[in-house]
């Protein structure tokens, strides 16, 4: 149990990560040429955008990662407390 609660704990937050930073990476590569990045479409445009949250675009994604995260550590916490056969 606590080999999954570990997974559990830990594979969300890198998806998480490497999502976020993959989108960044095409944000900064926008910024660098002089344009302004629509969040809504998820490219570069000539006229400035509004920002527009991660959490306002990809709701289930966070938050569903941040739940499976949760349960990773309730297992975590429940194989800890509980003994080993």
């Amino acid at each position: 149990m606590i080999r999954l609660g570990l997974l559990l704990l830990v594979l969300p937050i890198l998806v998480l990560l490497g999502v976020y930073f993959w989108e960044l990476g095409d944000v900064r590569a926008c910024q660098l040429d002089g344009g302004h990045w629509d969040y809504l479409t998820n490219a570069c445009r000539d006229t400035p955008q509004p920002f527009v949250s991660w959490l306002e675009r990809s709701p289930l994604l966070v938050n569903g990662g941040m739940l499976v995260s949760v349960v990773g550590l309730v297992m975590c916490m429940i194989g800890f407390y509980t003994k080993s056969r």
